[in-house]
């Protein structure tokens, strides 16, 4: 998980700005209702895009969160995982 968190914000990463500091986001797709996913499924959010209000995805939800961005948290995960070097 240490390995994710230095990857910075993968949202950051996408709009061009690296190496922002972030903390780590349990995506619940697929995962059942109040479960969260594997500790191996984790995507890098700094705290604006985890938390904030206008463009985190516990602020503004995780309904509306995808069509504010233009991607998932699935797209997320997979930019994450390449990162990693990791197949899934």
């Amino acid at each position: 998980m240490n390995r994710v968190a230095e990857l910075g914000c993968a949202v950051c990463r996408r709009l061009g700005h690296e190496g922002t500091p972030a903390e780590l986001h349990h995506p619940r797709a697929g995962t059942g209702a109040g479960r969260r996913a594997s500790h191996m499924d984790v995507i890098p959010l700094c705290p604006a895009h985890h938390r904030g209000a206008l463009s985190g995805i516990h602020g503004v939800g995780t309904k509306a969160w995808p069509k504010l961005m233009g991607f998932t948290e699935q797209d997320l995960l997979d930019d994450t995982l390449k990162l990693l070097g990791v197949v899934k």
